[in-house]
């Protein structure tokens, strides 16, 4: 399978790791660490030296109860960042963005890929800002915004419903012209998603293969881990790297995380064993 980003396509006959590069002050494991720019470049060189194949950078924090920010301000955080990395990577870039001015100078800067959290909810029109660039999009499954996400975790079965709800994404996106080829869909762990929910969701990760898309799936450092191991986000790197494992042995294409060393060792043995022996390449 392929996936069509802007002037380039992305073969996913082996996994790709997305390496997170958070521009916040508030992101609930990195936060602040990266929000000077210098750091923050020296950091993506560090997650494409460990094995990034596409840099996914964010500057307004996703998490529950998180504080929504201008678009000015998000602007202000990502443009220092994308100037310095334009022309200095080889790898995509991807921009976690769920509004259409944002993504269009993050576009217009380079940018190859846009990663909308809420399925394109926020501002439809980001759709179309996708199409007139041609770019890649990351459609991921959330209810309601991060101040209310975690109020709206009410599922009668829910992969069938977040299933149906990426359908719905997806159809917003083709309708501004954004053909299926460019799309790649995120169920959202941990999203308006209980830990047992987003449990759920990876065991049963191959059923969303019907909706006829890669699969990305982001579980690195999230509060379902800390319930079950009780450990803190610093403390959770094992957990990560074995949902990820199950994750890739389920159908996952697309791994967004931190610590992509420690994950893309983890798929490359994960696969060699589900081979048969035969090595993959990462």
């Amino acid at each position: 399978m392929i996936w069509k980003i802007r002037a380039a396509a992305l073969t996913l006959e082996r996994p790709l790791m997305m390496g997170v590069l958070n521009l916040t002050p508030d992101s609930f494991y990195d936060g602040g660490r990266f929000l000077n720019p210098a750091q923050a470049v020296e950091q993506a060189f560090r997650l494409i030296q460990e094995g990034a194949d596409i840099l996914d950078v964010g500057a307004e924090s996703t998490k529950p109860a998180a504080k929504p920010v201008s678009a000015e301000e998000e602007w202000h955080r990502l443009a220092p960042v994308l100037e310095a990395l334009k022309g200095q990577v080889q790898v995509p870039i991807s921009v976690d963005t769920t509004k259409a001015q944002v993504a269009k100078r993050a576009l217009e800067s380079g940018a190859q890929i846009i990663n909308d959290v809420s399925g394109l909810r926020n501002d439809p029109k980001l759709a179309e800002v996708v199409r007139e660039f041609d770019a890649g999009l990351v459609l991921m499954h959330r209810r309601g915004t991060p101040e209310t996400m975690q109020l709206m975790a009410d599922y009668r079965d829910v992969v069938e419903e977040v299933s149906r709800e990426l359908s719905e994404s997806m159809a917003i996106a083709e309708a501004s012209g954004v053909s299926s080829d460019k799309i790649v869909l995120d169920p959202g762990i941990g999203f308006s998603k209980t830990a047992d929910q987003s449990l759920e969701l990876i065991e049963r990760l191959a059923e969303f293969k019907r909706l006829g898309r890669p699969l990305l799936i982001g579980p690195s450092r999230k509060s379902f881990i800390g319930q079950v191991t009780k450990m803190a986000p610093d403390r959770r790197l094992f957990g990560t790297t074995a949902a990820c494992v199950l994750a890739f042995e389920r159908g996952a294409n697309i791994f967004r995380v931190h610590d992509v060393w420690a994950v893309k060792e983890a798929i490359l043995v994960a696969g060699a064993i589900l081979n048969s022996g035969k090595k993959i390449s990462l």
